[in-house]
């Protein structure tokens, strides 16, 4: 049986759900990822397919340019402010979920730490993890 991941912003009015599984689940310490969580990293599911996942409500976007040098496009509610997911201009079939914002969090499930070199001391994440300096390679 298949595993369904469903979630949404703070206040409800962004909905998503899909069956479809994630590729890659990841604790990014991006100085991206910081500011816009107000903590220490950020926590994503990346799943495959944008198509695969049905999402219900209208989010607005920001662009900035990652570490990398690609640019993101951050959805989020613009009713409660809640990040809900980001898609990749260089990768647009990838959208990667906010944990957070899963109706079960626990429902992720976090591989590895991606831009650790830029990771705080008084950010402590489960040393078991492989943590990356940037993304690992593809």
């Amino acid at each position: 049986m298949r595993k369904t991941y469903k979630g949404g912003c703070a206040c409800g009015a962004i909905r998503y759900e899909t069956s479809s599984e994630p590729i890659f689940e990841n604790h990014c310490q991006c100085t991206d990822c910081q500011k816009r969580s107000g903590t220490g990293h950020g926590s994503y599911l990346t799943f495959p397919r944008r198509a695969d996942v049905t999402i219900a409500g209208e989010a607005k976007t920001w662009r900035v340019a990652a570490d990398s040098g690609n640019e993101k496009i951050h959805a989020f509610c613009a009713n409660c402010g809640a990040p809900v997911y980001l898609t990749f201009a260089a990768m647009p079939e990838l959208i990667a979920i906010a944990a957070t914002s899963l109706d079960d969090p626990g429902q992720f499930n976090p591989q590895v730490v991606t831009y650790s070199i830029r990771g705080h001391a008084w950010d402590t994440i489960d040393p078991s993890l492989q943590a990356f300096e940037r993304m690992p390679p593809g």
